[in-house]
């Protein structure tokens, strides 16, 4: 089971549609798609700056924002199954199908490990792989990403959120970083993945 990030900053890119057929084509019954916040979380930082909310309203608003994304990923691409737990993840990918993550259960009322801006999708997408127990996370990214020898010096850099270093010291997965281009790559990891994913 793979965990995919697509970050939101792809949104207006015009590579979103190669990374959606790659996916469906080669994903089916092994890939989860985690959607990127994006312009549409972003707008909630900007409304925090301007009115001083609390992180808990601004948490909510860009789990909104990640589901802004994941419908209009499934606007574009039909064959994604939009999923909201666990449960219908993995019954999908039983059926042999990609499954994309709606994350509304991320909605909270109370301030938890969760709701901060050190917390973005990123850090989710490791989340949820920790949770189903993924072999693989992916994080597809539309800037550049450097050189590095520790997930702490991403972070610095604005690559990964602050808490990603934390929780990728503790997940006993493969992350792997891929930038925007990096199509061939990534078919490569899902062709080279020919033993069939263990579901629950």
């Amino acid at each position: 089971m793979w965990v995919v990030k697509l970050g939101g900053s792809l949104a207006e890119d015009p590579l979103l549609v190669d990374w959606l057929e790659l996916l469906t084509d080669l994903g089916g019954g092994r890939v989860i798609i985690v959607p990127g916040g994006g312009g549409f979380a972003e707008s909630a930082r900007r409304a925090q700056t301007l009115w001083h909310f609390d992180d808990l309203a601004g948490h909510n608003m860009a789990v909104l924002g990640m589901g802004q994304f994941a419908f209009m990923l499934n606007g574009m691409h039909a064959e994604l199954e939009m999923c909201a737990n666990e449960q219908d993840m993995i019954s999908t990918m039983r059926r042999g199908r990609v499954a994309l993550w709606i994350p509304l259960n991320l909605l909270r009322q109370q301030v938890d490990e969760l709701t901060s801006w050190s917390v973005t999708s990123d850090s989710l997408a490791l989340w949820l792989a920790k949770r189903l127990n993924a072999e693989r996370v992916v994080l597809v990214k539309a800037c550049e990403i450097p050189v590095f020898e520790h997930w702490q010096e991403l972070a610095d850099c604005g690559v990964v959120d602050h808490r990603f270093p934390e929780l990728a010291s503790e997940r006993g997965n493969v992350i792997t970083l891929l930038e925007r281009t990096a199509l061939s790559t990534m078919r490569a990891m899902l062709l080279d993945a020919h033993t069939p994913c263990a579901l629950p």
